[in-house]
């Protein structure tokens, strides 16, 4: 894996987010704007973006790697599901933002940077693997995530005594999730019904079935799925750019949480599977998709549902900086 490239990719997502950084300055962007595009980029440009996975031409994996790709990636979420209630904890996070470090832990930046990241390193042949992993991001975002969402939006609700419903007042009721804030957390099947979960279960049927798309489609799918990346960091650069720097590197238990998730948790992950995994390139990518920063997604949703965003959004600047670091290092293992 080449450092160079890994260390190209991160400078690029720099340059995007100081982008937004001098838009929102120059108030091109505002917090409406960001808002909205938040929206496009949750249920528009990052489904075109997995979809368009599914539809590249070149040589097909096989069903057996197929599900032993499958099998190990929801090992490693359960994994990834059960670490976020103990670093929390490890780090002795005050219980209210407990909900922001298991967002962070679980869901990483797969789509947004793990993929143009992964193909630029590793090829477009490991972008099969990069999209099995993705669909279970989005299934699993689209239902876990948003549960766990929701009850924090329902308990900062009631602790500021905003609504009898627990709805967070002004939240966008066409966000994803805001229509269900107010209903109980437990599991539903209404909450598989959204844009994240129709793409996956699409994309996983066009690879499958190896159907082919009319060109007009396809580009169509391409055009808005590029746009993913540039809006993702546009919106974190906004983040940025409304917070001191002070409060972004002031943080010693998002230090710790940088450590434990984004270094040893892949390198101890890679040199588990080693002995297992005989498919390189498989090993290769998934390190890659458990070394990227945190995700995008959750700060996005977290806005819609009017949370408190000062932990997520700074656990999501100080990782993506510091991947620049941790993605090389883990890089180094393999």
């Amino acid at each position: 894996m080449s450092i160079t490239v890994v260390i190209q990719q991160m400078i690029i997502i720099f340059i995007l987010i100081g982008i937004g950084m001098f838009l929102y300055k120059k108030e091109m962007l505002s917090e409406m704007t960001t808002r909205q595009m938040s929206g496009l980029i949750v249920n528009l440009t990052n489904p075109a973006l997995l979809i368009c996975s599914a539809l590249q031409e070149g040589p097909r994996m096989s069903l057996q790697e197929l599900g032993m790709a499958l099998v190990m990636d929801t090992a490693i979420y359960a994994g990834l599901i059960l670490i976020s209630f103990l670093i929390p904890r490890i780090l002795r996070v005050p219980d209210r933002y407990h909900y922001a470090y298991q967002m962070l832990t679980v869901f990483g930046n797969v789509g947004f940077i793990g993929i143009p990241l992964a193909s630029a390193v590793l090829g477009t042949e490991c972008l099969i693997f990069v999209s099995i992993y993705n669909l279970l991001f989005n299934f699993l975002f689209y239902t876990y995530g948003i549960s766990l969402l929701q009850r924090a939006a329902r308990k900062q609700a009631a602790g500021r005594g905003d609504a009898a419903d627990g709805r967070v007042p002004g939240a966008d009721k066409d966000a994803p999730g805001s229509e269900l804030a107010g209903r109980p957390a437990e599991p539903h099947w209404k909450k598989l019904i959204n844009a994240g979960t129709i793409s996956a279960t699409v994309t996983i049927i066009i690879y499958l079935a190896d159907l082919p798309a009319p060109v007009i489609l396809s580009s169509t799918l391409n055009y808005i799925g590029q746009t993913t990346t540039l809006f993702s960091m546009l919106v974190l650069g906004v983040s940025v750019a409304q917070m001191a720097f002070r409060d972004i590197f002031s943080h010693p238990k998002l230090y710790g949480f940088v450590l434990l998730r984004q270094i040893l948790l892949p390198i101890g992950c890679v040199l588990l599977l080693r002995p297992f995994l005989q498919n390189q390139l498989l090993l290769h990518t998934t390190a890659l998709m458990l070394a990227v920063p945190a995700g995008n997604l959750p700060l996005m949703l977290s806005k819609q549902l009017r949370l408190d965003t000062d932990t997520i959004s700074q656990g999501i600047i100080l990782t993506t900086l510091m991947g620049l670091v941790t993605i090389p290092v883990v890089s180094l293992v393999l």
